[in-house]
């Protein structure tokens, strides 16, 4: 059984991306060689895995990550189930009844999202729910401003990870919802994809110009 340390180590790994045990230390606010320890078991145990870098002049800094085993140790909502249920729809009633199917669940999930920051002014509020929202929906989200002033949302978990491999439709789907939610005045890209090999999903959110959005509400 992994104690609390243990588990607050994983989930460093897991939102902050890869780390030397210096690092780990001083974030979890213990000695090198407790970490060290640690992380020599949960090597063993396939958890977590190194790379070596040379940053500079000197001995290469090792930096440790998770390994799919180790990302398996957070909350998935059932996504082997949600995968079969997926295939058998498919198998069932064909392309156009999965179809149906994800968007009537994109449709309950944009009322839902919508009801709550409807209320909210102006787009970093909305963001800044948005990412708490999909917190608790296990996705461990997180909203920040990069250097040029625009909005990120990271995403460093996919509760649907393995229903979204069987089925990117839903990934697709969920750009979609964000879209439609923060509204027309912004611009939503993903630059990071958990599907396409990155550690989490990451998306730029961005204010349109003033004379966009007019041409936007005329259309």
């Amino acid at each position: 059984m992994q104690d609390r340390t243990t588990n607050r180590m994983l989930y460093s790994l897991k939102v902050s991306g890869p780390q030397t045990a210096a690092a780990l230390a001083d974030r979890l606010g213990v000695t090198p060689v407790a970490v060290r320890q640690m992380l020599a078991r949960l090597h063993e145990d396939g958890l977590v895995d190194f790379e070596d870098s040379r940053e500079s002049v000197g001995r290469p800094k090792r930096f440790w990550h998770l390994t799919n085993a180790g990302n398996g140790q957070f909350p998935d909502n059932h996504a082997g189930l949600t995968a079969d249920i997926l295939a058998s729809v498919s198998a069932v009633f064909g392309d156009d009844g999965l179809d149906r199917l994800i968007s009537h669940r994109e449709k309950t999930t944009l009322t839902q999202y919508r009801t709550a920051l409807e209320p909210l002014d102006g787009v970093e509020a909305k963001v800044n729910h948005l990412a708490e929202i999909r917190s608790a929906e296990g996705y461990m989200a997180e909203a920040s401003r990069d250097e040029s002033g625009a909005f990120i949302l990271i995403e460093n978990h996919c509760p649907i990870c393995v229903a979204a491999r069987a089925c990117q439709k839903l990934c697709r789907s969920e750009l979609e919802v964000f879209q439609a939610v923060l509204g027309p005045n912004v611009e939503i890209k993903r630059f990071e994809h958990i599907l396409k090999g990155a550690r989490r999903c990451a998306y730029r959110i961005t204010e349109k110009p003033k004379n966009e959005r007019q041409f936007a509400m005329k259309l």
